[in-house]
């Protein structure tokens, strides 16, 4: 079963999250748990989380269809050694509301070395931060996303990915996203059906289809290879919509959450009817 959705508002509270999904078609659906460009927001009430939960059940979303992102200020590779603690306790805490909130998972990018450390040194340091929230939470997999690779950004080659798997201390609560945009940009080639093919078999020999727990759909402004992070609707960025049609029937992709962040929220809902109708086709 294909599991397509958006990365959707949390405007009003999480528990509207369920809601802006089905709105659009969705049956899966990302979302950030607090304001993401915030170091520090309040708690999450009972109320609120009772509310969420009962909105996902009412809507048919299960926590294994849900797709959480951390916030855009946290970076886990950070030099600064201060800077980095803020960083360790902020993913912290959001690996606690995701916990309270009965979700599975916590998706997050690896962060950005700043050119201070060696690219081994930094994917250590993530995983030293990964661990430390790992050992004060229980049942959230943290979920690495690759990168495009802009700037000293850490998580665009597979080997980063399998590298820091195989350094969390508990290897049953990591996973991986693939954003297909990163992927792209990053010079992993998904436009023919050869280049696909060589693609998902490398992931296969270097990360492996079990770990990987989501991914998002995202057209590319920025050509093959450039290392350029910038999505595009489907359909109207550098890859078009062939590499998507394989995915939506591809069996690998199967029962995890397929995510838009394109830049048209407008067009989410018109992108996944589209998307549902590539089934068999």
């Amino acid at each position: 079963m294909k599991l397509l959705g958006a990365h959707v508002s949390i405007a009003g509270g999480v528990s509207r999250a369920p809601m802006n999904a089905e709105a659009i078609g969705a049956k899966a659906f990302a979302m950030f748990t607090k304001n993401q460009r915030q170091w520090s927001v309040p708690p999450l009430s009972e109320e609120e989380v009772e509310l969420f939960k009962r909105n996902c059940r009412e809507r048919g979303f299960s926590p294994e269809a849900i797709l959480p992102h951390d916030g855009y200020l946290i970076n886990l590779a950070n030099p600064e050694r201060e800077e980095w603690e803020r960083s360790v306790a902020a993913f912290t805490e959001e690996m606690r509301r995701c916990q309270r909130l009965g979700l599975k998972s916590l998706n997050f990018h690896p962060g950005s070395h700043k050119g201070a450390l060696s690219e081994e040194e930094a994917l250590e340091r993530i995983a030293e931060g990964v661990n430390r929230a790992l050992g004060e939470t229980e049942g959230v997999v943290a979920v690495i996303e690759n990168t495009a690779g802009q700037g000293s950004n850490l998580g665009y080659k597979f080997e980063h990915l399998a590298r820091l798997l195989e350094l969390f201390s508990d290897p049953s609560r990591g996973g991986v996203c693939l954003d297909t945009c990163h992927l792209f940009a990053a010079g992993y080639e998904l436009r023919d059906e050869e280049g696909y093919r060589r693609t998902f078999e490398e992931f296969q020999r270097v990360v492996g289809f079990e770990n990987l727990r989501g991914m998002h759909l995202n057209d590319s402004k920025g050509e093959y290879g450039k290392r350029l992070d910038r999505h595009h609707s489907l359909g109207e960025g550098f890859l078009g919509w062939e590499p998507f049609r394989r995915l939506v029937n591809d069996p690998r992709v199967d029962n995890i959450p397929l995510i838009l962040e394109t830049i048209d929220e407008t067009k989410w809902e018109e992108e996944i009817r589209r998307l549902y109708g590539f089934l068999g086709n």
